[in-house]
């Protein structure tokens, strides 16, 4: 399996050096699976560091009216259909999990990690929390494809944090399951399971980007990233969220958290997951997840996505895969 790179060099006349010569260089990367191309600038500091008494003085000024707050989520979050949940809403210890208000897919869900904990910073998700809540998007999700066989594309996402893309500041995952796939799950699915298996052998192999794992769940750093920070994880064997088990959800949500207390160690406050299904029982698909990191609340913060990301489906960004691979270190493979 070929990992392929380019470089690219430019040279500017520096003010801050009297006009000067410099030297400018971009590395591009295309991805081994989807074949998409992502490009590594220098170190910039394009996002600035998240600070905390920033985020719980904004998490206090939206607490006021927040729908999934223990005191109005009964009244202001809508319910199930009987065939997915008789009681109108799914519970995993602390998780509460309802419909989505605002539908992207046949079936659509939001479920807050704890109606309790309006503000959650990165390094306060902990593993029993991730796990209790993709435990309950993984029994809706296996309600809703067993209500509608022909919705087998599901996937769990988040938006954590405003800057992210999230309407509420209420920590939450949301679920979709679909007849459809998104344009990503379509790609991954295109892949050749052979190529992933080579995939990660490589990665493996050459050890730079392979974070490791445990029993069930394989971490890495992406060698093309879609975004800031992107770490990747398979679980091979398990084709859809739908058909986890019980000690495989326990591993994710240890890894989700592990990844968000190393984006927080990093200085980041905010960032996206999408956990990518393909129907039940697709031969040698193996389950698939992307992190990266969004920009920070923080006064007059820039935005990470630009008309590269968004138009172009190109990210450009200034930490090299190879440096978040050091910076997670033995992390992802310690108990929990």
């Amino acid at each position: 399996m070929e990992f392929r790179r380019w470089i690219i060099d430019g040279e500017i006349l520096d003010p801050e050096r009297g006009f000067e010569p410099r030297a400018l260089r971009v590395e591009v990367r295309e991805d081994p699976l989807t074949g998409h191309t992502a490009r590594l600038l220098s170190a910039a500091g394009l996002l600035p560091p998240q600070d905390p008494d920033e985020l719980r003085a904004l998490g206090e000024r939206t607490r006021a009216g927040c729908p999934f707050c223990p005191e109005r989520a009964e009244a202001a979050t809508p319910k199930l259909p009987a065939e997915i949940a008789l009681e109108g809403r799914i519970r995993r210890g602390e998780a509460l999990l309802f419909p989505n208000l605002l539908p992207y897919a046949r079936f659509s869900s939001v479920s807050v990690y704890s109606p309790e904990r309006h503000v959650l910073a990165l390094d306060e998700l902990t593993p029993r929390l991730v796990a209790d809540n993709l435990a309950a998007q993984v029994a809706w999700a296996r309600a809703c494809v067993e209500a509608d066989p022909s919705a087998g594309w599901v996937s769990i996402n988040a938006n954590h944090m405003l800057p992210s893309g999230s309407s509420i500041f209420h920590p939450h995952l949301q679920g979709a399951v679909n007849p459809v796939p998104t344009t990503m799950q379509r790609l991954l699915a295109q892949v050749p399971a052979g190529r992933f298996r080579d995939y990660l052998a490589h990665e493996r192999a050459e050890g730079v980007r392979y974070l490791g794992g445990r029993a069930r769940v394989e971490w890495l750093a992406s060698f093309a990233p879609l975004g800031p920070c992107e770490l990747r994880a398979f679980v091979p064997g398990v084709a859809s969220p739908a058909s986890l088990d019980e000690e495989t959800v326990e591993e994710l949500g240890a890894g989700v958290a592990t990844a968000a207390g190393l984006y927080a160690e990093l200085g980041y406050g905010s960032f996206n997951l999408a956990l990518y299904g393909a129907p039940p029982g697709t031969d040698g698909y193996p389950l698939n997840l992307r992190m990266i990191c969004r920009s920070s609340l923080t006064p007059f913060y820039r935005s990470d996505a630009t008309c590269l990301e968004r138009l172009h489906w190109e990210a450009a960004i200034d930490t090299s895969p190879e440096e978040l691979a050091r910076a997670a270190g033995d992390r992802f493979t310690k108990p929990g």
